[in-house]
């Protein structure tokens, strides 16, 4: 009889919020000391932290979420507008999640569109945001309006999953297992990086119910009401005041479209931050790197 897998995160205790609106957070939680919430990015779930989370766990209580319209949390129907998708609701669903663990202040350790939902919660609300590390990213207004040939290839599917509903979601749901493995294989590093126990975790849930709808809205938000409410924040002058550390990928788009530190601190007060030796999966492809930069930095 074969023994079944390993959980990916032994010892934390899942659980499933109502931050309002009918929508549920689903998340894991664990370790002890200040609070730390995790934000994942697409097409993944709270999963991509099972390397790092242990050592997390040991300084930190780390609150591992699942997105508004990815993994376990809820997929509402996006609004004609996609406002309830917009990175200013998806962080008030973090928000509401960390008060409900009776956390005020916490830090923030997010990647991909899990970095940008963070973004706009330490903007909307500073008081929350104690420190924040964000991973892969450069701000979204600046990608859209630098976009160049090399960055639309790379990142194709932000052009394809803004097209009008239902034709992204038709294309995804017809074989989520393969949008997974595609997306995900034909970054720099491929499948390599991935345990499988992850892997099958990203599958599972790109196949529920609502699944594809979720990540797209997601993306057409970005694309409309998010890219308003940064230009609102650039014409007022508003930018982040919470400490930031930026790290991402040296084989990634980031690094070879965009320059990464400038653009931070064009929308951020304090900002640092560096190339690791890995692509866009940080936290599975280095996690010793991320560790050895996020901990000091969160300390």
């Amino acid at each position: 009889m074969s023994s079944s897998p390993q959980p990916l995160f032994p010892g934390f205790v899942p659980l499933c919020v109502d931050v309002g609106d009918g929508v549920q957070i689903a998340a894991v939680v664990g370790g002890t000391g200040s609070p730390l919430l995790l934000l994942h990015g697409h097409p993944q779930t709270h999963a991509i932290w099972h390397r790092v989370a242990p050592a997390l766990a040991e300084r930190h209580t780390v609150v591992a979420a699942d997105l508004r319209g990815y993994g376990d949390s809820s997929k509402p129907a996006g609004a004609p507008d996609h406002a309830n998708y917009s990175k200013r609701v998806m962080a008030r669903d973090q928000l509401a999640l960390m008060r409900s663990l009776g956390f005020e202040r916490f830090d923030i350790l997010a990647h991909d569109r899990g970095a940008r939902v963070a973004h706009r919660l330490a903007l909307d609300h500073p008081e929350a945001v104690r420190r924040m590390v964000l991973l892969d990213i450069a701000p979204t207004l600046a990608m859209y309006e630098q976009t160049t040939e090399a960055f639309a290839r790379a990142y194709w599917h932000w052009f394809f999953l803004i097209q009008p509903a239902p034709l992204p979601e038709r294309l995804i749901e017809a074989d989520p297992a393969a949008y997974i493995r595609d997306v995900m294989g034909r970054r720099s590093a491929g499948l390599a990086p991935f345990d499988p126990r992850a892997l099958a975790e990203y599958q599972r849930c790109m196949a529920l119910e609502g699944a594809a709808h979720g990540l797209c809205e997601d993306y057409r938000a970005s694309a409309g009401i998010d890219l308003e409410h940064d230009r609102a924040d650039r014409d007022a002058g508003r930018s982040l005041q919470t400490p930031l550390l930026a790290l991402w990928g040296a084989q990634g788009v980031i690094e070879r479209c965009f320059h990464p530190l400038a653009e931070w601190r064009r929308v951020a007060r304090e900002v640092s931050g560096e190339a690791l030796p890995c692509g866009h999966y940080i936290a599975e492809e280095a996690p010793g790197s991320l560790l050895a930069r996020a901990l000091p930095f969160l300390a």
